[in-house]
């Protein structure tokens, strides 16, 4: 199985935390492997920098799809 990765980002209410206006959110894209998910991470977060109420993530999708899977393999 493919090792997808979601990167997505937005505005959020306190940036600490991860909740998300649902109005501003963008996602980047799915990547499949972390290499390349977190590139384009990095160059999401770079262009926001200045912005400390915006936040990018990168999500494990295939976590999500195959949650009893042994996270190190």
């Amino acid at each position: 199985m493919s090792k997808l990765h979601l990167v997505f980002g937005g505005r959020v209410k306190d940036p600490t935390g991860l909740d998300f206006d649902e109005k501003s959110l963008d996602v980047v894209g799915i990547f499949p492997d972390y290499s390349s998910a977190e590139k384009a991470w990095r160059g999401a977060a770079q262009r926001t920098v200045d912005d400390a109420e915006m936040k990018y993530v990168i999500v494990h999708l295939h976590r999500l799809l195959e949650p009893d899977l042994d996270p190190s393999a």
